[in-house]
This record gives structure tokens, sequence and C-alpha cells, in this order.
């Protein structure tokens, strides 16, 4: 009894106030919706199901889901530019969305207004970096939110397996310079992130600083603008995908044969540990990570 005691108490669980468990979706804005469903498409993600009233198409495979919001109407996709996309969103998974929310407020973070229409789901969201979003989501087991705003397409199966076993592994934000220390206790405060060692390193790229989602499914990176970069050509926002994967080897080989291209380059580690997709539309890249 002394040691169970004992030995819970050596490892002291991370607080969690929101109930974090996991990425919903994550949500591209785009004014071309097409092109990028190309994008995703060759990464493995199918288009499942479209919107009842605005132009939005949900992805999907394996575990993830991906939005591609292409509504003229939303001021993230008239704010794009040159039809390049940007992530406009995460929703993270959480026990009440309702009481994630009014915490986040209480927090200091701002409330973006619902613009639900009748008959569809409000999902609680605050302003993230960039115009970005981040949503709250508690309905994802027996009854997801698509199964109310959201027609499926006929004749597609709506779960598709993941291709080479991949599932979301954390997210990329460039952030300005010397700005590390605000967000990382912006995440800290907001979220319950905690941050990882310097030496403990994931990924391919190793810059910025790591932060680890308190469920542990999940990593956030923050990146500053090298010194020589002009502040007004490396905007705040959220920048890439990392996805994780069994065998990075096998992954970018069944990726190849779909047409994905790769980085290649002397500073990138060698692929057992991880690749970098070749942008395309400008801006759309995904990183592959040993999980």
């Amino acid at each position: 009894m002394t040691m169970n005691k004992v030995g819970r108490e050596a490892v002291p669980e991370m607080p969690n106030r929101l109930g974090i468990a996991g990425i919903e979706f994550i949500e591209y804005a785009t004014s071309r919706p097409q092109a990028l469903g190309q994008v995703l498409e060759s990464m493995g993600f199918r288009p499942l199901a479209r919107h009842r009233s605005r132009e939005v198409t949900l992805y999907r495979q394996g575990t993830m889901n991906l939005v591609v919001n292409a509504s003229p109407d939303d001021a993230r996709v008239s704010n794009t530019v040159d039809g390049q996309p940007v992530i406009s969103a995460v929703a993270f998974r959480v026990q009440d969305a309702l009481k994630a929310h009014s915490r986040c407020l209480d927090l200091g973070a701002w409330d973006v207004v619902s613009h639900a229409q009748a008959m569809e789901l409000h999902i609680p969201a605050i302003h993230g970096p960039g115009g970005s979003r981040f949503y709250f989501v508690d309905r994802w087991q027996e009854f997801s939110i698509y199964d109310i705003d959201f027609k499926p397409i006929p004749t597609v199966d709506p779960n598709p397996p993941a291709l080479a076993g991949m599932s979301y592994f954390g997210l990329v934000q460039y952030i300005g310079a010397a700005r590390s220390a605000d967000w990382l206790t912006y995440y800290e405060h907001m979220f319950d992130f905690t941050s990882i060692p310097d030496d403990e390193r994931f990924g391919i790229l190793p810059k910025g600083k790591l932060m680890k989602s308190p469920c542990g499914s999940f990593l956030w990176q923050l990146v500053e603008p090298e010194p020589w970069m002009d502040a007004d050509d490396s905007p705040e926002s959220l920048r890439r995908i990392g996805l994780g994967v069994p065998d990075v080897g096998q992954a970018v080989t069944a990726l190849k044969a779909q047409g994905v291209e790769f980085v290649e380059s002397t500073q990138l580690h060698p692929e057992d540990r991880g690749a970098l997709t070749r942008a395309t539309l400008g801006t759309v890249a995904f990183e592959l990570v040993h999980q």
C-alpha cells in the first residue's frame, strides 16, 4: 500500500484541465478545394461527406479527419493569397466542449462568434495564431459532429484505412522572432501542454521548441524565423501537419507510388527517422515521423 502510494506520487499525473483527448480534425481554408483535394488524395485521404449548407468537405483516413473549407463567406477563405491553402483550425477532443471553452475564455482567450444555422451544431471555438481557430469537440465516439452537419457521399467507405499506418503526430507553428517564451506560456497556460527538453528531439527538422499535449497523443512545434528572414515574409501561422508512421521508409515508398514528392536535402535526417513532402500549392507540406 505504502509503496504504491509513493510510486504514484513519484510520477505525478500531467494536469489536463480541459480533458483533451487528441485531435478530432484539422481544417484547411482554400479557394481551390479541387486542387487541394487532389493533394490530399495522393496522401491517402478520401472525401467522405459534404456539409449541408456550406462549401466544406470532410476527408478521412484511419483515425484522421481533415476538413477542407472553401466557403466564400468565411473570411479565412477569402483572405487566402493566390489560392494557397492555410491550416485554419484544429479541433481538440475534450470531455466537455462548453466547459473547456468557458475555461479558456476565463484564461483570456478570444471567443469566436458562432455562425451555426438552424439545425446545425454549435462547435465552440477560440481564436488561434494567424487568424486560425481552436475548436472543442466532445462528440466523437458513438455519435459524431459529422452525423448532423454533413451528408455522406454515396458509395464511399466511411472508414478508409490509413495509408502506411499514418496518424496525426502533431503540428508545426511558425511564430515571430523571440516569441518562443510567449507561445510556450500560452500553450501551458491555456491547454496544459508541457515543454519537451531540447535534447529529446522528434522529427527531421531539429528547430524550435517542442511541446506535448496533456493527453500525450500529439506534439506541437514552435519555430521562429531565421535571423535573416524578413518578419513580413514569415507571419505567425499553423504551417505543417506531422504524420506518425510505424515505418518511415515504407510510408515514403507508398506515397511516392502515388506521386508524392519529397524534399531531398543533406540537412534532413535519414529516411528511417523522418521525411518531408515537397510543398504543393505553395503551402501544403506534410512531415512523416517515426512513431
